[in-house]
């Protein structure tokens, strides 16, 4: 298992990965797929983490810091898109990419994580909760749009 951020040539890969999240299926090879995944990778603040087994990625989350002015003018990092292949849950590999997006946040001087589920699954809770993160200290709201 290697730990590690994505490289630039690894879209198609990450994209599939995906359809384990709650995609229907691999976004259109468009011009605007292309810019969203240039402005990703050209973007210091923006990390996409993989777990890779034997030269497949078979998990991954995004951590994406954000400068603040609060807090001591510390960041805070947003976690998303945690997923791993349906095939390699339970041995531990999204855990090892939330604790690398950590150690990105802890250098970054991020004073918090957040990260939001829709699932009202338990072992996905728990599962959040035995990586560190509480449901007791904040309340979150969505407005889609």
């Amino acid at each position: 298992m290697t730990i590690r951020e994505i490289k630039e040539n690894e879209l198609g890969e990450l994209l599939e990965l995906y359809t384990h999240l709650h995609e229907l299926g691999v976004p259109e090879n468009s011009e605007h797929l292309h810019n969203t995944w240039a402005a990703i990778c050209n973007d210091e603040n923006h990390q996409i983490i993989v777990c890779e087994v034997d030269g497949k990625i078979v998990s991954s989350c995004v951590c994406v810091i954000i400068p603040n002015l609060t807090r001591n003018i510390r960041p805070y990092a947003f976690i998303e898109n945690v997923v791993t292949h349906t095939d390699y849950r339970g041995k531990g590999y999204a855990t090892a990419c939330l604790n690398y997006a950590k150690e990105l946040a802890s250098q970054a001087n991020c004073y918090k994580m957040m990260l939001l589920t829709g699932s009202k699954s338990e072992s996905t809770l728990n599962f959040y909760k035995q990586a560190g993160y509480n449901c007791a200290d904040k309340t979150a709201f969505i407005q889609w749009l």
